[in-house]
């Protein structure tokens, strides 16, 4: 498998010695040596492999410097992982959580390792050879997700993990907050926006458990079947609420080579791959399995992409004020108004 660490980027760097000492009486094999290195995936919360030769951990924590209020929620990663995993084995398991920002400089969990395949940008070298990996990375994905939609989250204890009453209104509300608090510059589109999403808000079918961030670089798939998923990964933001959201982020996140060089810059995926599912069969599949109308799943799609330019807003807006370094920031600022632009064309139907 491809290596997917570097050594830890100089500003994102903590005690290490101080970070073992306080693992060493609380974690299977932390007394031996460690060495850490920095996943390089991803571009919000800091995620981190700890190696002690026979056992391995991942360590995750906020980016540095001031983050949005409820973002990057360790607390709420811990409480999800630390017992999703007993309905949903594609859950890695949280071992520890801490809020002590004396050790690393920030809350923190650790949670399990697994291995296998993340694809990002381009048909990594294990899926090469196989013809209809990118079919079966698609239904595995979308079928996944109606898997994790279908838990019974009274029976793990989470009832308590969200408001699902009004999730929606507090989505759009919150987005839109997010925005002014985040903006370099002002952008009429997204006032537009956000007056479309209040208008054309559809009725929430019942509550599930939200993952809030699924996409395709947020799964692993195993290295010998592209149609199998053995983990899937970034559970900060979990709540109760409206299904379809996610599967609008989904969206958010796709691309078809028809799409215009905008919307596939913004794509969590290799692009240009006729082989992939198209954001229809996505939808066709996830209604097959789940038995619910999705009628109206255009509203959602731009919703996300509503999301994804806020996401995008507060990444940029740590970079120009020097809050983090990380050079792949630097182009965001050209790129929010694309995302924005996406947003209101599937807004008023013109994807």
């Amino acid at each position: 498998m491809t290596d997917d660490t570097i050594p830890m980027r100089p500003d994102e760097r903590f005690d290490e010695a101080r970070l073992q000492a306080w693992l060493k009486d609380k974690l299977s094999g932390a007394d031996k040596p460690m060495t850490v290195r920095q996943f390089t995936g991803g571009v919000a919360n800091l995620t981190y492999l700890l190696d002690f030769g026979e056992q391995q951990y991942v360590l995750r924590r906020p980016p540095l410097g001031p983050v949005a209020k409820h973002a990057h929620d360790m607390a709420r990663e811990y409480k999800v992982l630390s017992v999703l995993h007993r309905a949903f084995p594609k859950a890695p398991r949280a071992w520890l959580f801490c809020q002590d920002e004396s050790i690393i400089g920030g809350p923190f969990i650790i949670v399990e390792r697994r291995q296998g395949v993340v694809v990002r940008k381009a048909i990594p070298p294990e899926f090469a050879g196989i013809p209809d990996a990118p079919q079966r990375m698609s239904r595995a994905l979308i079928e996944t997700l109606a898997e994790f939609h279908a838990v019974d989250f009274a029976a793990l204890g989470l009832s308590d993990l969200g408001r699902p009453e009004g999730f929606i209104t507090r989505q759009i509300e919150g987005w839109n907050k997010r925005w002014h608090a985040a903006k370099t510059e002002d952008m009429s589109v997204m006032d537009e926006i956000y007056a479309w999403l209040k208008a054309h808000q559809p009725p929430s079918p019942p509550p599930t458990l939200v993952h809030n961030d699924y996409k395709l670089d947020n799964v692993m798939f195993a290295p010998d079947d592209p149609g199998r998923i053995v983990a899937v990964f970034d559970w900060d933001m979990c709540t109760l609420g409206d299904p379809f959201s996610d599967l609008g982020a989904l969206l958010t996140y796709w691309t078809e080579p028809s799409d215009p060089p905008y919307m596939q810059a913004i794509a969590q995926m290799p692009v240009s791959d006729k082989r992939f599912w198209t954001r229809a069969q996505l939808v066709q599949r996830y209604a097959e399995i789940s038995g619910r109308d999705v009628s109206d799943v255009h509203f959602y799609h731009a919703l996300g992409l509503f999301r994804l330019t806020v996401i995008a807003a507060q990444i940029y807006i740590r970079y120009v004020r020097g809050q983090t370094k990380d050079e792949r920031f630097a182009g965001l600022g050209a790129l929010i108004p694309l995302i924005a632009r996406a947003a209101h064309d599937v807004a008023m139907k013109r994807p």
